[in-house]
């Protein structure tokens, strides 16, 4: 373990396989787990399709039952039902062998509790705790060690259950065009689409290959722009993406190219406050769409670290929802994020109010933003430039602030209704640079000075900015407030 690295980042523990992701960690993890649960009960294994995850899982799963605890192991499945899965048959966790939209070569571990929910990071460090401690002292003997049983319903009983929650009487004229990216959700979203009455669903890079032919796994915009244009020639209404684990979900619409995930945390917020007031927990890194939108519905915004939603949600008694870009965790159906689930609901949510997902995203307000990253050498490099680059913005961008929220990375808000945020990247070298303002000029000046202070810094400090990578978002036909105040209400 060597004991200065941490075991659990962002998302889990996750790297290249053999080189930090091993069959003897996995089997550590399970051992773990169930020395941590203590004995007795079950814990759920499940996999993605990556060449490696059958053989991660099944080590998993031995750890488990070594540990006196009984592995239900639920094969291949995506993420989100493998956290459903822990619900429904009452077992005290679950370990998900997955890498999620890493690429091929690389795998990972995810754990969950009693209730789906991810742990949270006190949680992870207990656990690692235990691992660099040695786990030999928590084998049960010969009398008491679990038992293997392998119940691979669990999928269906997931996809019956989102079916019976998402389905519209009658159905409607939607069509869309599915990409699961050849991942877990390959054999799952598309028929569950189907069965609540999408029209028509023609199906992208859905066949599972753990060697991802058809696309790298992260849904971002750069990497499926072909295919949303593969699907416009379809004519279909909506094009949705997963990545290889399925709790990402990313949408694309005619008109709109790639949808913006404010939008569609927006669009799933009027959504949610239609049926009740309260509040939604989104990352820091989201927009003024979303807040305006909330705000206007007599909701509150309640921010939190990317990554944590649900730390965040714990603490939210009248949370009504949970998102950051891709994510989406709804508390009426679980506590866990669930890309297919969301997908899904943008589905319901077209055919409940027979408006097209162009007609729905056309009353949301829209305003320019830009996502932009500065590749560096490595991690100490990005550690010493964020450290520099913050203190210079305090001097220089704070001036017409009206609000510093430094919970990830530091966020400033200013009076025009523009805003920035500066972080660390938590699985990459890269300082990340999020902006937003109500006109895209505004939008320009504050990427321009934000750059010179990067740059000027990174000069004085001896650092080399390798590259710089850079994703601006425009309104079509520009800037617009929220339309939707009493649409449908």
């Amino acid at each position: 373990m060597g004991g200065s690295v941490r075991l659990f980042g962002t998302a889990g523990i996750r790297g290249r396989y053999l080189r930090k992701v091993t069959p003897l960690l996995a089997f550590q993890v399970g051992l773990a787990l169930a020395g941590y649960v203590g004995s007795g009960g079950s814990i759920v294994v499940a996999h993605d399709v990556r060449t490696t995850s059958p053989l991660l899982a099944s080590m998993a799963a031995s750890g488990v039952m070594a540990g006196g605890v009984d592995a239900i192991l639920v094969g291949q499945a995506p993420l989100p039902a493998a956290s459903y899965s822990v619900v429904r048959s009452g077992s005290k966790a679950g370990i998900m062998v997955t890498a999620s939209h890493n690429p091929p070569w690389d795998n990972g571990i995810k754990i969950v509790d009693g209730k789906g929910m991810e742990l949270t990071r006190i949680e992870e460090e207990e656990l690692e705790s235990i691992i660099e401690a040695g786990v030999e002292g928590y084998l049960a003997d010969w009398n008491s060690v679990g038992i293997l049983r392998i119940e691979r319903e669990m999928l269906s009983y997931y996809m019956e259950d989102i079916i019976a929650r998402a389905s519209v009487k009658g159905g409607g004229d939607l069509s869309v065009a599915v990409d699961c990216a050849n991942g877990a959700a390959s054999g799952v979203t598309p028929i569950i689409l189907r069965s609540i009455g999408v029209s028509r669903v023609y199906t992208l890079n859905c066949h599972p290959d753990g060697h991802f032919p058809g696309r790298h796994p992260e849904p971002r915009p750069d990497v499926l722009k072909p295919f949303i244009k593969a699907s416009s020639a379809l004519g279909v209404h909506a094009f949705i993406a997963h990545d290889g684990d399925a709790d990402r979900t990313a949408l694309g619409v005619p008109g709109y190219g790639f949808v913006k995930q404010d939008l569609v945390i927006a669009l799933l917020a009027w959504w949610k406050l239609r049926e009740k007031r309260g509040s939604v927990v989104v990352s820091v890194d989201v927009g003024s769409e979303v807040e305006e939108v909330v705000e206007e519905l007599g909701g509150s915004i309640i921010r939190s670290r990317l990554g944590k939603i649900h730390e965040k949600l714990l603490q939210e008694a009248d949370a009504v929802l949970a998102a950051e870009p891709w994510k989406l965790i709804d508390p009426d159906w679980g506590l866990w994020v669930d890309g297919i689930y969301q997908a899904a609901l943008i589905a319901h949510i077209s055919l409940s109010t027979r408006k097209s997902p162009r007609e729905l995203l056309d009353m949301l307000p829209y305003y320019p933003s830009a996502r932009v990253s500065y590749v560096l050498g490595g991690e100490n490099e990005r550690d010493r430039l964020y450290e520099q680059v913050v203190e210079e913005l305090s001097h220089s961008l704070t001036g017409s602030a009206v609000g510093i929220l430094p919970i990830d990375g530091v966020r400033i808000d200013y009076e025009d209704g523009s805003w920035l945020l500066v972080r660390k990247s938590g699985t990459e070298p890269k300082l990340r640079v999020y902006a937003q303002a109500r006109e895209e000029e505004r939008l320009v000046n504050l990427l321009a000075r934000v750059h010179r202070i990067v740059a000027e810094t990174a000069s004085r400090a001896g650092i080399r900015l390798s590259s710089k990578e850079e994703h601006i978002s425009l309104p079509p036909g520009g800037s617009r407030g929220f339309r939707g105040r009493n649409a449908l209400l």
